[in-house]
């Protein structure tokens, strides 16, 4: 009974051992999908160019405040001392309001980059689930993941394609 038990254990194992030896196993380049496809790249430069709006923006506050703190140090020995405090306390507020706002926007930013990038998985899915099973794939991998592959195995340009048919834009705004 014992030996039994042993035989059918490693003929079990042996076909575990098989069946992954003969998976269809592909990958794709993340990176260069969510970089290179037409939603991507469209969905980068309007981050890029509302980052560059916000940025002057924030850069013309930053120097008006700098010439504010330059004009209350010139005038510290003009104004009495608690009207030099009160300015000085005015302008350490509107400091902080704009430091508060430069972050608001940065953060806002950042979540519509991620809503981008979860829009793009959400589409991509779909699209790598029928790819897989009109060609009979098991497994699909990210590149990051693989130390080294052949280039035979590599979808990425195929799922690009399919993918700038079904999803042309990401609307951000």
């Amino acid at each position: 009974m014992k030996y039994l038990k042993i035989f059918f254990f490693t003929l079990f194992l042996f076909n575990i051992y098989n069946y992954s030896f003969s998976a269809e196993l592909y990958f794709i380049d993340m990176k260069k999908i969510l970089n290179q496809s037409k939603a991507g790249k469209s969905a980068q430069e309007y981050l890029k160019k509302k980052l560059s709006e916000e940025t002057k923006k924030f850069d013309k506050e930053q120097a008006s405040l700098k010439k504010e703190e330059t004009e209350l140090i010139g005038k510290k020995k003009l104004i009495s001392a608690e009207e030099y405090k009160k300015n000085l306390t005015a302008l350490r507020k509107k400091n902080i309001a704009h430091q508060k706002s430069r972050q608001l926007a940065a953060n806002e930013i950042f979540k519509k980059k991620e809503k981008a990038r979860s829009e793009l998985n959400k589409a991509l899915k779909p699209i790598l689930e029928k790819y897989m099973s009109e060609n009979n794939i098991s497994v699909v991998i990210d590149k990051k993941n693989i130390v080294v592959a052949k280039t035979e195995i590599d979808l990425t340009d195929k799922i690009l394609k399919l993918l700038d048919k079904d999803l042309k834009s990401i609307n951000l705004k």
